[in-house]
């Protein structure tokens, strides 16, 4: 076939735009949410976007779909659902590994149809945690099936990730640019995907019970199981010892100095508590001061701890007369914990944080890619995927941990939240789906509906709600909208798609096409993103059938399900959350995760022709 479209000067500048973002996000100097942001303005400055339309990915339908879901799956976490779930695998695994990989899989693949993808993984990280201290099976068996359900689970609704909801929008958008004569692109209903999630997940099912559990197991003995005991933290990081109670005398060198400066001194052991005066807390902040009577809560081997001792004239006790009730592991005790990769905490360290003064949390370990770093930890700038090492009151840590800045991997004890409102949620969340399936009431309006039903009956409340909002995902996605519109306006994707086909031999069949779509979408979302692949690709896609014969909405629906093909690397929220605890190496995620994304591929092109053949 011949191009009939010549490149224009605002072709030219969409593609340099989508170049760039491509470096951009590929490099990693800026925070992928300040390069859309920048793109956003440029798009406004070069006049490739009309200045009234320029902010309209904010308003726009997938925005407000992807924030109902984050609090809808938020009022289902607070009445307690998951903690539930754990009982109800336990029960009916009767103790059988197989089953109990089965089920939990299974039933996380559910639930991430309904909420976004990181937020099910963090609500599964507890529940593996729990499943796994129980029954010795070691989280590397559990957390990458588990994350692969979850990823594939998704595609079960056009609300179970954010590229599906990016794509009725996109397709509506398309419209306005088609050719004279194209049929008009029409909105996918909330369940049109069912079938090809339903496939996905079973092939996820199958592929860890008959090929991904035997390349899992090679790792079995080196990975990690985070029960709270000591033999485990004492293997895991060197976390050994117990408590002990240190007196500080008048001859005491500490006497004047900060908590900070004592936890420098050599041989020191970990300071994890301390009474001044008449109070007692754990975590006391790095520039409280040691005075004479003061007495410090100590963790270490005894003949560490009495060194340190000996040598500061500290009088030691191994009975805990002042913090026997601090120290009880009912209400306190070293956890782990995953720093995600929307976290604040990402390039600050633990100084600039204050986790002791601000949230009453001692960082004593963090593990990184395998490694485990102790020394001088409070000055460790934190990294996406970092396993922390936390000691602190239980009720402190699940305050701090709402913040969703890092999520909890260690099963801790704590009370559900509102289980009394359990039945109230699942009512709401039943009729929020029946709504949705209604060809007469829009999703957005749906799910929404929804929100307001778990506010006004109190499952969660507004302050919840808007903790519960990933607003980086948010506003990634409404800043990068515009990016696909001017693909489209600008006839930047039909020239793509045009010449693309030029170079291509005669005669290509459809269904390579499609393949070939899915597959460099796959590679995209490793380098931009899932939501930047699918915003830059579906323009493309939908050029590309156009101009092959091919039907344009099936091969959009082969880039919004593509783009979550990632199993390979942590540019996936999901896996980043899992390389910590699961004790993965990239080589580890390409072995497993390699020939799954191939699986992938196949189920989604063979489902999609299903459909629309």
């Amino acid at each position: 076939m011949e191009n009939a479209l010549t490149l224009t000067a605002d072709m030219k500048l969409v593609l340099g735009l989508v170049g760039l973002t491509m470096a951009l996000f590929l490099f990693d100097r800026i925070r992928s949410d300040v390069v859309a942001l920048v793109v956003l303005v440029l798009l406004g400055l070069t006049g490739l976007i009309a200045p009234e339309d320029l902010f309209g990915g904010f308003s726009g339908s997938a925005v407000i779909s992807v924030i109902s879901t984050m609090i809808l799956g938020a009022g289902l976490e607070r009445t307690g659902a998951l903690n539930r779930l754990a009982a109800w695998l336990l029960r009916r695994a009767h103790g059988m590994e197989t089953r109990l990989l089965l089920f939990t899989t299974a039933v996380a693949g559910l639930n991430s149809s309904i909420m976004q993808n990181p937020s099910v993984m963090a609500l599964y990280l507890p529940v593996a945690s729990r499943l796994s201290s129980r029954t010795g099976l070691s989280l590397s068996r559990l957390l990458l099936p588990i994350a692969a359900a979850i990823v594939m689970g998704g595609s079960l609704t056009m609300v179970g990730n954010s590229p599906l909801i990016l794509l009725n929008d996109l397709m509506v958008s398309a419209n306005g640019n088609l050719p004279s004569g194209a049929a008009t692109l029409e909105p996918l209903k909330m369940f049109a995907p069912l079938p090809i999630g339903l496939a996905l997940l079973a092939g996820s099912l199958l592929y860890f019970r008959y090929f991904g559990d035997k390349r899992l197991s090679d790792d079995t003995d080196g990975s990690v199981t985070p029960a709270r005991t000591e033999s485990y933290f004492a293997q895991a990081y060197g976390i050994e010892g117990d408590v002990f109670e240190l007196t500080v005398t008048a001859d005491s060198p500490l006497v004047g100095m900060s908590l900070g400066e004592a936890e420098a001194l050599r041989g020191a052991p970990l300071l994890l508590a301390l009474k001044n005066g008449a109070e007692s807390r754990l975590a006391p902040p790095a520039d409280a001061r040691i005075w004479v009577g003061d007495v410090l809560g100590a963790m270490g081997p005894k003949e560490q701890v009495t060194d340190f001792a000996q040598n500061q004239f500290l009088r030691l006790s191994t009975r805990l007369r002042e913090f026997g009730d601090l120290f009880n592991p009912s209400r306190a005790g070293i956890s782990e914990a995953v720093v995600p990769p929307t976290s604040k905490f990402i390039g600050k360290n633990s100084a600039e944080l204050q986790l002791r003064k601000q949230h009453n949390i001692s960082l004593l370990a963090v593990n990184r890619d395998k490694q485990v770093l102790r020394d001088n930890v409070r000055q460790l700038p934190l990294r996406a995927g970092d396993m922390l090492v936390l000691h602190s009151i239980w009720t402190d840590l699940g305050e701090a941990a709402s913040s969703k800045d890092f999520v909890v991997v260690t099963d801790f004890p704590k009370g559900e939240q509102r289980p009394h409102k359990f039945k109230i949620a699942m009512t709401i969340f039943a009729i929020t789906m029946l709504l949705a399936l209604s060809s007469r009431i829009p999703v957005p309006i749906a799910l929404m509906t929804g929100v307001a039903g778990m506010l006004v009956a109190g499952v969660v409340n507004m302050d919840e709600a808007y903790e519960s909002m990933n607003w980086k995902t948010v506003f990634l996605m409404a800043c990068l909208i515009p990016l696909g519109w001017a693909m489209d306006s600008s006839g930047a994707a039909a020239w793509v798609a045009g010449n693309t086909l030029e170079r291509l031999p005669d005669g290509i069949p459809v269904w390579a096409l499609e393949i070939a779509v899915g597959l460099l979408t796959a590679a995209f979302a490793l380098v931009i993103s899932h939501v930047g692949a699918t915003i830059v690709m579906v323009p493309m896609a939908i050029n590309f059938a156009l101009a092959a014969g091919g039907n344009p909405t099936a091969f959009a629906l082969i880039v919004a399900l593509s783009a979550s093909n990632n199993f390979m690397t942590a540019s996936n929220p999901v896996m980043s959350m899992i390389t910590g605890p699961g004790n993965y190496t990239s080589a580890d995620l390409w072995r497993v995760g390699g020939p799954l994304s191939l699986v992938y591929t196949v189920i989604v092109v063979v489902g999609v022709n299903l459909m629309f053949g």
